[in-house]
């Protein structure tokens, strides 16, 4: 039930996002590159670690666990591509998100859907959150605590650009908080699902492997591209650097 919990943080930080995302100044830059900094953390000190732990079988000499990484990490880069989601345009969506209103690129039922698309992924990647945090707590409470961290702070970010980014071609209001709550309640039901059976310890750590890739490509790939894009500030790193910094901190006393 303490995942379930967690996923409920889950929920209120997804909205929370989203209610940034329509009131926000000019500081989200800060949140995002703290947000990448927990996920870089987790991955490193946490994930990897355990997933090695769970998985160390190896396939041609790598770990099964390694392998998980990397195809976490390309299996959403692929996804990302094929239906041209990848928010890396920094310049185009900078201009959308630092306005008092929302200028659209384009306009049309071809550019909302590209837009509810976009949105449609991210509640995806809410609901691989919530089966994460489920996963995690199953592999143990210091797992658990330390994913449910990096999990939650995504969230806002999570929240925020499924607002942003389906406004973003020219979607309503309506539709953007439609899309919102769904983002919010994708963690829950992930987690819940978890809920019905216990993992393997083997499949746990491919899985958990495969999650670390997984969150190593939104830091890398679209979180801090959307952190510096329209503030490349000294602020905004040291921010990251924070980040990683304290999920060492969390590892360490949770160790």
């Amino acid at each position: 039930m303490t995942a379930i919990l967690v996923a409920a943080g889950a929920f209120l930080m997804t909205l929370i996002g989203g209610f940034v995302a329509q009131r926000t100044g000019d500081r989200r830059h800060l949140v995002l590159g703290f947000a990448a900094g927990l996920m870089l953390g987790v991955v490193a000190f946490d994930l990897l670690p355990e997933a090695l732990r769970a998985a160390p079988s190896e396939v041609h000499g790598v770990p099964q666990a390694l392998l998980m990484f990397a195809a976490g990490f390309l299996v959403i880069h692929i996804i990302e591509r094929a239906v041209a989601i990848h928010r890396g345009h920094e310049g185009e969506y900078a201009e959308h998100t630092h306005a008092h209103g929302h200028r659209h690129p384009q306009h049309g039922p071809q550019a909302q859907g590209v837009g509810l698309t976009a949105a449609g992924a991210l509640v995806g990647h809410s609901l691989m959150d919530g089966f994460a945090i489920g996963a995690a707590f199953q592999a143990g409470s210091t797992v658990g605590t330390v994913v449910a961290i990096a999990v939650v702070a995504h969230d806002f970010a999570d929240g925020f650009n499924t607002y942003t980014i389906t406004r973003m071609y020219g979607n309503n209001r309506r539709r953007a908080l439609t899309l919102l709550g769904a983002d919010a309640l994708a963690p829950v039901t992930g987690a819940a699902i978890t809920l019905l059976f216990t993992i393997p310890e083997q499949l746990l750590g491919l899985y958990l492997g495969f999650f670390a890739g997984f969150l190593l490509y939104l830091a890398t790939s679209d979180i801090l591209p959307e952190a510096h894009s329209p503030h490349p500030s000294r602020n905004t790193l040291l921010c990251t650097l924070a980040g990683v910094g304290f999920m060492w901190l969390v590892i360490g006393f949770a160790g």
